[in-house]
């Protein structure tokens, strides 16, 4: 069974770190919002379908509605589309490597609001590797436009989002017994509600024109990107545990940079591959000082 659970990191971490790929190729077409809308609206099939197979759903859960909406925006809507939007504007490698950014900013949210993170001398240098991983990606101080700093700011936008929902969930949702099944078919349908409220969809199938960006974004983005990969990670925490998974955020950031370069053809820097080294240094450097201490 460990076996398959392994299989399973490998495949989400492998299928996460594809994302800003099929990203890159429907935002030649598309906009962000419309990007993720669609995604969503392929990928909240397969969670609903699991929800009411496994009977996870309840209208009694309705109480804690604002938790929800909250969620879905946090950790679907504004993510999602600034993850997008980044993506739109920057190599899909270079915005892969900016995503492992993410536990960074789960740490300082959680230290902020939460005070439950150890605040020491490893965990202040993890947060200063990570963060010199970002600043040596965008360059601020450069004067070439390589990196645009616009598109850095998005995926750092994201990555405070989802960051920051990790949080809320502990605070106001991890106590109510709701499956973790059920609170993601209710984030993911209250964010497609929400998307589809304020996208406009004129001109969206703009994208059909490209059948490599219409598979991407379909079943690359949406199936497996959103879909399947809310069963993975379940899975995972299931016969992992929750340590354990949530190491495959290191797996997404290596494999969006390979396959930005080999696919893509995107340039490979040295000073790319030392910014992600230093992000996940920074990262486990983090997890280090949290677990040592105590």
């Amino acid at each position: 069974m460990n076996r398959l659970a392994y299989l399973a990191f490998l495949l989400l971490g492998l299928i996460w770190g594809s994302n800003f790929l099929f990203m890159k190729w429907a935002a030649v077409w598309i906009t962000p919002g419309q990007i993720v809308l669609l995604r969503i609206a392929f990928g909240f099939l397969p969670i609903l379908l699991l929800a009411m197979w496994r009977g996870v759903l309840n209208w009694h859960h309705v109480r804690h509605l604002h938790h929800f909406v909250v969620m879905a925006l946090l950790a679907t809507a504004i993510y999602y589309f600034a993850f997008a939007a980044g993506t739109a504007l920057l190599p899909s490698g270079i915005a892969g490597m900016l995503s492992s950014a993410i536990p960074l900013f789960s740490f300082v949210t959680a230290y902020l609001f939460l005070r439950e993170e150890p605040l020491n001398i490893r965990t202040v240098g993890g947060l200063l590797l990570g963060f010199l991983g970002v600043l040596l990606i965008a360059k601020p101080w450069s004067g070439t436009q390589a990196i645009r700093l616009e598109g850095v700011l998005y995926m750092i936008l994201g990555s405070l989002s989802v960051g920051s929902s990790f949080v809320y969930a502990r605070r106001f949702l991890s106590n109510t017994g709701i499956p973790a099944l059920a609170l993601s078919t209710y984030q993911i349908g209250l964010a497609l509600l929400m998307l589809l409220a304020v996208v406009d969809l004129h001109g969206s199938s703009a994208i059909l024109a490209d059948h490599k960006a219409v598979i991407g974004l379909a079943l690359g983005l949406g199936l497996m990107g959103t879909g399947v990969a809310y069963v993975l990670y379940y899975y995972i925490v299931q016969h992992l545990g929750a340590l354990k998974a949530a190491g495959v955020t290191y797996i997404p950031p290596v494999i969006a940079l390979c396959i930005g370069h080999l696919v893509a053809h995107e340039a490979l820097q040295l000073t790319q591959l030392l910014a992600v080294m230093l992000i996940l240094a920074g990262v486990y450097v983090l997890q280090w000082g949290k677990f040592s201490s105590k």
